[in-house]
């Protein structure tokens, strides 16, 4: 007797197909959510990271179209006139942004899409895209994190401290998110691995979470 369902166009149930993800990655600065996502790239998982648009200088050793697409304050302001970003924020003094082109296309080849984002933009890809997956990066204290922050020797004394207020307001909005992954010093393998973790979890529900791009997203 063939056990199978009589109807042929009824939905194979051994043809499991997990639909692509959103996973956002935030947390304040100076957690790694950079760190983090180079060496996801640098351990080859398979997936698209987003590469995002900054009027931000260029930091020593950083790349353009692989760090950051690094643009003028004009390029920025075409690209949003042209409704090309899907999300954008002024970010200490700095435009940022997210194409909308990239995160189309990579859902459309099945790719699970990866982006690291400040939480205020974490705030806006949750209103525009409720189904993506929230990652809140954070530091194991904040002394920790504040060590951090000095020793990029980017910030002016006062830029720092404005960082560091930032970064204990966005502290309280970590309800917000699904996970948080502490980033401990000296162990950003185990934070790559928890992270992938998360999303081989979700790639395994039963109730599979439905990427759509909502709201300005053409």
């Amino acid at each position: 007797m063939d056990i199978r369902a009589s109807n042929p166009s009824e939905q194979n149930p051994y043809h499991i197909e997990p639909a692509p993800l959103l996973v956002v990655v935030s947390g304040p600065s100076g957690v790694g959510k950079d760190a983090t996502l180079e060496r996801m790239e640098e351990l080859g998982y398979p997936f698209h990271f987003v590469v995002t648009a900054t009027t931000r200088p260029r930091r020593p050793n950083e790349v353009n179209g692989v760090d950051y697409h690094f643009v003028s304050q004009q390029e920025f302001a075409e690209m949003l006139e042209k409704n090309e970003l899907l999300e954008h924020a002024v970010v200490y003094g700095q435009h940022k942004g997210i194409p909308k082109k990239q995160v189309r296309e990579a859902l459309a080849s099945g790719k699970d899409v990866i982006m690291r984002i400040d939480v205020q933009g974490a705030a806006t890809i949750r209103h525009l895209v409720p189904q993506a997956v929230f990652v809140f990066l954070t530091a194991s204290s904040e002394e920790e994190l504040i060590r951090r922050l000095k020793k990029r020797k980017t910030e002016t004394p006062e830029g720092l401290k404005r960082r560091i207020a930032t970064a204990w307001e966005e502290m309280k909005r970590l309800d917000e998110f699904d996970y948080v992954v502490v980033n401990r010093d000296g162990s950003l393998d185990d934070t790559v691995k928890t992270i992938a973790a998360i999303i081989t979890a979700e790639r395994c529900k039963v109730k599979q979470r439905q990427i759509e791009l909502q709201g300005g997203v053409r």
